[in-house]
């Protein structure tokens, strides 16, 4: 059976990354390629095909949404109940204590993954009416925690390994572009916007909504509603 290209792409991505070495303060690297490749491939066979115009961009996995489900901003339930995907997730190799994978029986909800595809299933009648124009992926597809259980994320790796993920991950994000003929790229906070403007140059649109981490104080102040906002000035949605 011929695997679809955007799996190939995430395959190739991952074999590349998994011979880089990420020092401290970085602990434990996640890679749901591995492991969740199951619910991963489903996401790309039934919602990634040609002919979308507006990516929206995350950065990486968080521990509790694609690090569990494989699925950008993949928290649990709007996975199983919106995307109507739940599959099989096997284990890492190396897990972190602090942040089992535990798939679709993690008990945990990621409020990013919560808000985001929250605000898509209230603007859209259904995932399917959503990915007719539209699709989410990451950046990068590493999850990189301290020993603490914190998170690092890619910016804020050194430059010695900072620079090789990005010049795949950049090579990456440009293939998929390509592939789903993407017109407008929209970041999913000011990083993702930003590597997404080196990567791809003057191919695409560019924009950027807040952030939804609960990090975010403003994020915490009615996502939603700024988000939407921020999507009506693009265009990037109708008002009502």
């Amino acid at each position: 059976m011929t695997e679809h290209p955007l799996w190939n792409l995430a395959s190739t991505l991952s074999q590349c990354l998994a011979s880089m070495q990420f020092d401290k303060p970085v602990h434990t690297v996640y890679d749901p390629t591995v492991y969740a490749s199951q619910p991963m491939k489903t996401y790309f066979e039934r919602f990634g095909q040609p002919g979308k115009t507006v990516l929206f961009l995350g950065m990486n996995p968080g521990p509790w949404g694609m690090a569990q489900t494989g699925i950008p901003f993949g928290e649990i339930n709007a996975v199983r109940n919106w995307l109507g995907i739940i599959e099989p997730v096997g284990v890492p190799n190396s897990q972190h204590p602090k942040r089992p994978i535990q798939g679709f029986n993690c008990p945990r909800s990621e409020v990013s993954g919560r808000r985001l595809w929250g605000g898509f299933a209230d603007w859209f009648e259904s995932a399917d009416a959503f990915f007719e124009d539209h699709y989410i992926a990451n950046y990068c597809p590493l999850a990189f925690m301290e020993e603490s259980g914190r998170n690092r994320t890619p910016d804020k790796l050194p430059a010695v390994e900072r620079k090789p993920l990005e010049a795949a991950c950049d090579d990456h994000l440009r293939a998929v572009v390509e592939w789903l003929e993407i017109e407008h790229v929209i970041g999913v906070g000011r990083f993702a916007e930003q590597v997404a403007r080196r990567a791809l140059g003057d191919r695409v649109r560019f924009g950027t909504i807040l952030h939804p981490s609960p990090a975010s104080p403003i994020a915490n102040r009615g996502w939603a509603e700024q988000a939407q906002r921020q999507l009506q000035e693009l265009g990037i949605i109708k008002r009502a």
